[in-house]
Parts: C-alpha cells; sequence; structure tokens
C-alpha cells in the first residue's frame, strides 16, 4: 500500500482496533498503514485550550497524527488552497498530513498527541511564514 498511497492530500487513516470494551484495546501502527519509513515518533500534552500549535508545513517531512486521549482538532491547507479539518478523537484513527501541508492543531488540555513522521528533525525543512507557504501555490 506504501507505493499505492495517495499522498498529495491529508487524509485519515483507521488503525486495526482489537479488544473489546470489557478487557481493553490494542491498535497496531505498521506495515502497509504506514505509507512511508517511520523516522521520528514525538508527542505533546498538557497544551493550553487557548494556544494553536502548528502553524508549519514542511518540505519533505511526513506525518501521522493521533489523539491517543482527548480531543485535537486538525485543520489542513494544502498549496493548491484546498483546506480541511479533522477531528482527532479515538487512539485508532489518525491523519496523514502530507509534505507541503500547512496545519494547526486546537487541543482539549487533556488531549494527547503522538505524531509518527518520515524523517528526523531538520530546522530547514520547516515552512514556519504563512506568507512563504502561500507563496508555493503561485
Amino acid at each position: 500500500m506504501k507505493d499505492n498511497y495517495n499522498k498529495t492530500k491529508p487524509i485519515l487513516i483507521e488503525f486495526n482496533r482489537i479488544g473489546s470494551l470489557d478487557l481493553g484495546f490494542l491498535s497496531i501502527a505498521q506495515g502497509e498503514k504506514i505509507p512511508f519509513d517511520v523516522k521520528r515518533l514525538f508527542w505533546t500534552y498538557f497544551t493550553p485550550e487557548e494556544i494553536v500549535r502548528g502553524r508549519h508545513a514542511h518540505f519533505e517531512t511526513e506525518m501521522i497524527l493521533l489523539a491517543m486521549s482527548g480531543r485535537i482538532i486538525v485543520n489542513t491547507e494544502m498549496p493548491d488552497g484546498k483546506k480541511d479539518s479533522f477531528i482527532l478523537d479515538r487512539p485508532n484513527i489518525g491523519v496523514y498530513l502530507p509534505k507541503l501541508c500547512w496545519h494547526t492543531m486546537l487541543y482539549q488540555h487533556n488531549a494527547v498527541q503522538l505524531v509518527i513522521a518520515s524523517r528526523e528533525y531538520n530546522e530547514l525543512d520547516y515552512i514556519r511564514s504563512y506568507d512563504d507557504f502561500l507563496k508555493l501555490s503561485l
């Protein structure tokens, strides 16, 4: 599935959920569900609800964002102007962000976000200015 994955727009990815309400659940992120080789994992937590995080895009990095607990609203914009909004509130549903995807996140205070990334951290990969991002579509 990695080779056939549509990497041009943000989409929801549903990871398998194994278990039951009385025993609990397990979800697995591996193989065909991850459209890139994983190079980095990081997580955010205790983000105040009035803070908007993200506010950037990446030249090369692809990511999957998951709300491991709580609710996260992810707003995206692609260089062609296409905008989407995703609500992450189940730990087995993530949103895939392709490269060049401007994104912002709003968190419930108790939300824990896990990010699966295709590249190691590199400051030069970031597009931090929205004006610079808009120039990509020209």
